[in-house]
């Protein structure tokens, strides 16, 4: 099997642990367990371990020094504003909500890549750009959750920044990964992403009763700091170096799929005709971007 096929099966992978994540950190957060920013603080310390840890066994390289400028503010898209924004907003808003809003970020991804990497921009992927926000902007003013208590609006306007962030980091990472293995890089943009986001989350993390964490809590939180956190971040990078950016964006669309069937499964959120219309139209914007047509002139 060549690289290309193991970096595939590594994206399918991260798509597999994020689509199950936004139901489990919906129940943790919403089941009062545990807050947004004091999930984040968890999330991102314990993942910074982890990577520390792993990074003993692996050969150690050197990182040039204007590196640590571009690991910093990778930290800051890729991990503070990133987590934040996606655990505050997924509080407000269902699971597939968030999931559906999340595959704008290839169309995101390749608008910043027409500014930074000097692609084409072409009649359909501006016409996608239209449909994929139009779905976006659908789902934020019509959807609704079926939990009470919810702000739906702000949740989804939270997730799409989510997910503005999140591109930005692709973009940013994507010469770190052709440099550096993902253990040499990925265990400092943690550690800068610690202290990030410890002034959001300190305060909120001494507030939590871990006595009353049942089975099902534990296993949520460790699934999302050790799946969805520490397994995703290595294997997107890995899927990096093979693959374009705009094809590892690409694979996100998957993330409503995965997330929809379980979150049903779960008793924690419902279809509905708004959210059926939304995707349909970001999954058209995400085609149309990711085809290669004629050339604006």
């Amino acid at each position: 099997m060549n690289r290309q096929k193991y970096a595939l099966i590594a994206l399918f992978m991260v798509q597999l642990l994020y689509g199950l994540n936004y139901t489990f950190a919906k129940v943790v957060i919403n089941d009062n367990f545990i807050k947004p920013f004091s999930f984040v603080l968890l999330r991102v310390g314990g993942a910074a371990i982890l990577f520390w840890l792993f990074g003993l066994f692996y050969k150690q390289e050197r990182i040039e020094l204007k590196d640590y400028v571009t690991l910093f503010f990778a930290a800051v898209f890729g991990v503070a504003t990133n987590m934040l924004l996606f655990l505050k907003g997924l509080e407000l808003t269902s699971p597939i909500h968030a999931s559906v809003i999340m595959t704008i970020t290839p169309i995101i991804i390749l608008i910043l890549s027409s500014f930074f990497l000097s692609e084409k921009i072409t009649r359909l992927k501006v016409l996608g750009v239209f449909l994929g926000f139009l779905g976006g902007i659908l789902l934020t003013i019509l959807g609704k959750s079926t939990r009470v208590g919810d702000n739906v609006p702000l949740g989804n306007t939270l997730i799409f920044i989510n997910a503005i962030s999140y591109s930005i980091y692709i973009i940013i990472i994507k010469k770190l990964t052709a440099k550096y293995h993902p253990f040499t890089f990925i265990k400092w943009l943690f550690l800068f992403g610690f202290f990030l986001v410890l002034p959001f989350g300190y305060q909120e993390t001494l507030e939590i009763d871990w006595q009353s964490f049942t089975p099902y809590a534990w296993f949520s939180v460790l699934f999302v700091v050790i799946g969805a956190t520490f397994g995703t971040y290595i294997l997107n990078p890995l899927a990096l170096r093979s693959l374009k950016a705009s094809t590892v964006g690409v694979f996100i669309y998957l993330q409503p799929v995965i997330a929809g069937i379980f979150a049903i499964m779960m008793g924690v959120d419902a279809v509905s005709p708004v959210k059926i219309a939304a995707m349909l139209l970001i999954f058209a914007g995400v085609y149309l971007v990711t085809k290669k047509p004629k050339v604006l002139t």
